[in-house]
């Protein structure tokens, strides 16, 4: 059998010319101005008009948008994307970052543009450590990031709070509670971020006691002893765990285990194949051209460390599919360092607000995720490769496990969802505020609750209409048309 996943031999690339400039509002010079431009887009774009979402015959098929991302994937892990993103409305959601960004497309804009996430669900927000070794709550997956409209971020994640709220069952009264709040934390906290001056708003971040103080007064015992756990956790998930959790040694040698489909060391891939032995002597040069994304003391430290094994990983629900390699390197007395070399390509949302100003895809994701974050990952990186099958790729690279956790949306209860909504709107209007003019969006969204209350409207309509593109995804799986299989 033919195998679609490349072997890494590395081509350089460092930073090149822009291929295009995505949209970048430049902000007048003085705060009078500032504040007179957020006002003045209320004119041209009424904040009640963001409640707006209507389908009419023209809109694109989801479910082909799904597809189409599919001929770049690795075909033989296509069926557990799709049985992912089966398993429910909210999974399906946390998929289909490409039909949602055509759909926003299609909605009012005030003009004014930040760095995006790109699919600001409520998944893709978690704790991690930074690199003083503190646990920091923040977004933590950027693959579609480019600059674009920041009400974008704002309604895909409106939207996840509704549609979690509907999964796991909530009164309507509850889902409304929640996404309002979440809403009003956002505008709230931009309010704020317009206040400060650029280093007290870059120097911002939501660390333990940050948490406390936003969520601290709204939580009772069980919901305070949950968060207590998942910060436990967390801290178990660093590079000696992954060891354990994903390693054996032998013989003074380290292996990763393999656990197909979903862990699969290279050495099975290609076993008994003319390539094996290309792949291994490739992966020490894909090394060296990653290490030269980083910077000087951080080469030094990546240089205490040999490449030891590789294997492929499957992770997430949207990215089943795409190339993601786990690496395990240790130093002289075995001690391990896992990174993650995940593929990057176009994000979503350059067909509808254009290209990205890098040519690199995994260059674009790191920029990204520095501009938005308060901390990142001493070891995020990227390279380009070129696989078996003559095909360049881009990847970036960061450590696969460094105290990361996330909140179990599917188990949080009624009362819990409204503060951890506030928890991320606030997070989500600090890393806007970070690229784009917290003064002109502040002044835009004003102090009343015109923009929340046309938002979960909008949020309500989103999510009737998931319901009718994950129901589609069914019915494509139960007719044939789409395969789909459990991981095991």
């Amino acid at each position: 059998m033919t195998k679609t996943v490349p072997a890494p031999r590395s081509t350089r690339s460092r930073a090149t010319a822009p291929r295009a400039t995505a949209a970048r509002t430049t902000a007048p010079r003085t705060r009078e101005q500032r504040v007179a431009r957020g006002k003045a887009a209320r004119a041209e774009v009424p904040r009640s008009s963001h409640a707006e979402f209507v389908v009419g015959p023209d809109r694109p098929d989801p479910l082909a948008l799904l597809l189409a991302e599919d001929h770049t994937r690795v075909a033989e892990l296509l069926p557990i994307r799709y049985a992912r993103m089966a398993s429910s409305a909210f999974a399906f959601f946390r998929g289909a970052a490409l039909p949602m960004a055509s759909d926003l497309a299609r909605t009012p804009r005030s003009g004014m543009s930040v760095q995006l996430c790109g699919d600001a669900h409520l998944s893709n927000f978690g704790l991690f450590a930074s690199p003083e070794r503190h646990l920091v709550f923040d977004i933590n997956d950027f693959d579609e990031t480019l600059p674009g409209p920041w009400e974008w971020d704002v309604k895909r994640l409106a939207t996840s709070v509704e549609i979690a709220g509907r999964a796991n069952g909530y009164p309507t009264s509850a889902r409304r509670a929640a996404v309002l709040a979440t809403i009003a934390a956002y505008r709230r906290s931009m309010r704020a971020f317009a206040g400060m001056d650029p280093l007290e708003l870059w120097y911002s971040h939501a660390d333990m006691a940050r948490m406390d103080a936003l969520t601290g007064g709204q939580l009772n015992a069980r919901q305070r002893k949950n968060i207590a756990r998942t910060v436990a956790k967390a801290q178990t998930k660093d590079n000696l765990g992954a060891l354990e959790r994903f390693a054996t040694v032998e013989d003074g040698r380290t292996r990763l285990t393999a656990e197909p489909p979903l862990v699969v060391p290279v050495r099975d891939l290609w076993r008994g194949t003319a390539q094996a032995e290309e792949v291994v002597e490739s992966l020490t040069g894909l090394l060296a051209d990653y290490r030269d994304t980083l910077e000087p003391e951080r080469r030094v430290l990546l240089d205490r460390y040999q490449l030891a094994d590789m294997a492929r990983k499957v992770v997430g629900v949207g990215s089943v599919g795409t190339r993601s390699w786990m690496l395990l390197l240790v130093d002289d007395d075995l001690h391990p360092l896992f990174l993650q070399a995940k593929e990057a390509g176009p994000s979503a949302l350059e067909q509808f607000v254009g290209a990205s100003e890098y040519e690199n895809c995994g260059q674009r994701v790191v920029v990204g995720q520095r501009l938005m974050q308060a901390v990142s990952d001493i070891f995020l990186g990227w390279v380009r490769v070129t696989g078996v099958d003559g095909v360049q790729r881009d990847f970036y690279l960061r450590q696969l496990r460094d105290w990361k956790g996330s909140a179990e949306v599917e188990t949080i209860r009624p009362e819990g969802m409204g503060p951890y909504g506030e928890l991320c709107g606030w997070t989500l209007a600090r890393a806007h505020a970070r690229s784009g003019d917290p003064v002109a969006i502040a002044a835009y969204l004003g102090g009343g609750r015109s923009f929340d209350v046309a938002v979960h409207e909008f949020a309500q309509s989103y999510a009737d209409q998931n319901e009718r593109d994950h129901r589609a995804l069914l019915d494509a799986i139960a007719s044939g048309q789409v395969e789909a299989r459990a991981d095991g």
